[in-house]
């Protein structure tokens, strides 16, 4: 095993490319010390991951991402290309963030006003997903598995499984876990992970 190890890893440093024990990274990616990147988890080209950054297992990073510093993403993300990630920002498990999605930390930017002690708490919820070209205004909270499409701006909370797309974003529907669209009948629906039911304008999930 070790051997077969050491093969793959001379294999991929001769095309360029970095393996640890743990993760993976490109060659032309920059990890700053003090950093903590999870097993399984693949860095790829021109990204860079700032100190005091703890990045979970099985995560993706695509082309030319900014992460940090000091944020905290969970296992199982999905970062797309061209996606920074600032301080302010939490990522929990099994997000997935589409290309050129935006965040923000601060409300009322000024380049000769500094207001790094300003910045305001995101929090991507487990399982969620955010569309291309997207973007998320500081300070707010995505629920569990919401679906923000693609183009949206999200400048205030997201229920867990609500569907948001528009300018500013409005609540169009319901997706599951599976990230479909929900159809109700007599306020009850379902997919193949959970049964949905539609009560005081939220969701409750019985998950099979």
């Amino acid at each position: 095993m070790v051997t077969i190890i050491h093969f793959v890893k001379k294999l991929l440093d001769d095309k360029g490319y970095k393996l640890s024990c743990e993760y993976f990274s490109h060659e032309t990616s920059l990890i700053d010390a003090g950093t903590n990147i999870g097993e399984g988890t693949k860095v790829w080209h021109f990204c860079h991951i700032l100190s005091d950054t703890e990045i979970g297992n099985d995560c993706s990073f695509g082309q030319n991402c900014v992460v940090g510093p000091n944020v905290t993403i969970g296992s199982g993300v999905k970062v797309q290309n061209n996606v920074s990630i600032y301080e302010g920002v939490e990522v929990e498990d099994d997000v997935f963030l589409g290309p050129s999605m935006v965040f923000t930390n601060v409300i009322n930017p000024r380049a000769f006003i500094q207001r790094k002690k300003e910045f305001k708490k995101t929090l991507l919820k487990k399982g969620c997903s955010v569309g291309a070209n997207a973007t998320i205004i500081c300070g707010v909270t995505v629920g569990e598995y919401a679906l923000i499409g693609s183009g949206a701006v999200i400048n205030k909370d997201v229920k867990p499984y609500a569907l948001m797309v528009g300018v500013p974003a409005k609540q169009i529907g319901w997706v599951g876990i599976s990230g479909n669209t929900l159809e109700f009948t007599d306020n009850k629906s379902q997919d193949d992970f959970a049964i949905y039911i539609f009560k005081d304008d939220n969701l409750e999930v019985i998950k099979k």
